[in-house]
């Protein structure tokens, strides 16, 4: 381990590598162990270097964005855990409405700057917790808008260091899935394209969705945010609802009395409770309606079948 910390620091500044760092930091539901490495690289030279050396050194890795949907174990990760942020986060914008960003920009940021750009069509992601790689990972969407609609191309890092200009077709970007997903891939920037609007209109388009968020959803909660795919032909909060789950609470995670698509963070819970809650959400509303949910949240560490 000591050899890998110094080659890490051979690519890195010390401020940008983190060990054993609480994960509770770094997701939105404020839950998770510690992991024995958290870096913050800058650049895609970087981001490939620190890669391939966990490749070299069989080290395992997972690579996270605003941490805003995952729940990390209470044991934490062995491994590294590369984080894309802030410190690789730029944007530009040309005047025909071509915007290019980097993955570890904020949706809500992006969505911002394009707004005062005058350009339409991005507004349902001001909303979105996540950065723009995760959203991309997940086709990350709400109020009828999804990353598809926007986005001409993605470069991609695949997990033999390889870097690939991915057009839209190619990413298979379906319900919150992606090529992205079912390669490990790591996003590295995003094209995307959009049309001129009414700058007035498209801020009030955007503050009309974040009422709509406030006012359904417990944006003052820790959470994960959607914790359920929408089942075909159903809603996950309208059957965990109907299911007399509203409020259900195991330990400190319990099912958000606002929105129960949300299952939230009520008091100092662990990984294991929220597991607990997950499964038996899940285990009730099948009984009750026949309907298997599944997750979207991801699952970083280990978790006890108990």
């Amino acid at each position: 381990m000591d050899q890998f910390l110094d080659k890490l620091k051979n690519i890195l500044s010390s401020e940008q590598i983190k060990q054993r760092e609480p994960m509770s930091e770094h997701t939105t539901l404020r839950i998770g162990g510690k992991a024995d490495y958290l870096v913050l690289p800058s650049n895609i030279q970087e981001i490939r270097q620190v890669l391939l050396l966990c490749k070299d050194y069989d080290m395992p890795y997972y690579i996270i964005g605003n941490g805003s949907n995952l729940l990390v174990s209470d044991s934490g990760f062995s491994g590294l855990i590369l984080k894309l942020g802030s410190w690789f986060s730029d944007i530009t914008i040309d005047e025909d409405g071509l915007v290019r960003a980097q993955a570890g920009v904020l949706m809500s940021k992006l969505a911002n700057v394009v707004a005062k750009h005058e350009f339409a069509g991005f507004e349902f992601a001001a909303g979105i917790p996540g950065t723009l790689g995760g959203a991309v990972t997940m086709n990350a969407g709400a109020y009828g808008g999804e990353m598809k609609d926007c986005i001409i191309s993605a470069t991609v890092l695949d997990k033999e260091g390889e870097i690939h200009t991915l057009e839209k077709d190619d990413l298979q970007l379906g319900y919150r899935s992606s090529i992205i997903q079912k390669e490990k891939l790591c996003v590295l920037e995003v094209s995307m394209k959009f049309a001129s609007g009414s700058k007035q209109e498209i801020f009030d388009k955007i503050h009309e969705l974040n009422s709509l968020r406030r006012e359904k959803q417990p944006l003052d909660k820790f959470s994960a945010g959607s914790t359920f795919k929408r089942p075909e032909g159903y809603f996950a909060g309208k059957l965990i609802s109907d299911a007399g789950l509203k409020g259900y609470q195991i330990g400190g995670a319990a099912v958000s009395d606002k929105h129960c698509g949300f299952l939230i963070n009520k008091d100092n819970a662990s990984a294991k409770d929220f597991m607990k809650l997950i499964g038996e959400v899940i285990e009730i509303v099948e009984a009750k309606f026949g309907v298997r949910l599944e997750t979207e949240v991801k699952y970083i560490g280990t978790f006890n079948s108990d």
